[in-house]
């Protein structure tokens, strides 16, 4: 149930960019979240952090905070989306719990939190 698996990550240059260009953003103090919908009904996630938050060890770890986030609420989510997920520099000093709420925060905004 909190497995991150491979098949729903996007990899590939052209689905970020496609994700870039065409969805929609969604932002707050802590992160960007871009949405597109997907046709597929197959969720698929990307994580970023620009290199102006700092060296190699600070994008990693909100690489890591953002994907933790995520990791824990996926099932809360609808399938039909494609997400790109995106820190800012207030992400690098805070902790899971406060990532967590900005991410919940941006699915609210983008209405893709699943009805139960």
């Amino acid at each position: 149930m909190y497995k991150l698996k491979k098949q729903g990550i996007l990899h590939k240059n052209k689905q970020f960019q496609t994700v870039y260009k065409t969805g929609k953003s969604y932002s707050n103090r802590m992160l960007v979240m871009y949405v597109l919908p997907n046709p597929a009904q197959k969720r698929r996630v990307g994580f970023a952090a620009g290199k102006r938050l700092g060296g190699a060890v600070v994008r990693n770890r909100v690489k890591r905070l953002l994907r933790e986030a995520y990791r824990m609420r996926q099932h809360e989510l609808r399938q039909d989306v494609d997400l790109i997920i995106v820190g800012r520099k207030p992400a690098v000093d805070s902790n899971a719990q406060a990532v967590t709420k900005a991410f919940l925060d941006l699915c609210k905004r983008a209405q893709i939190l699943a009805d139960k």
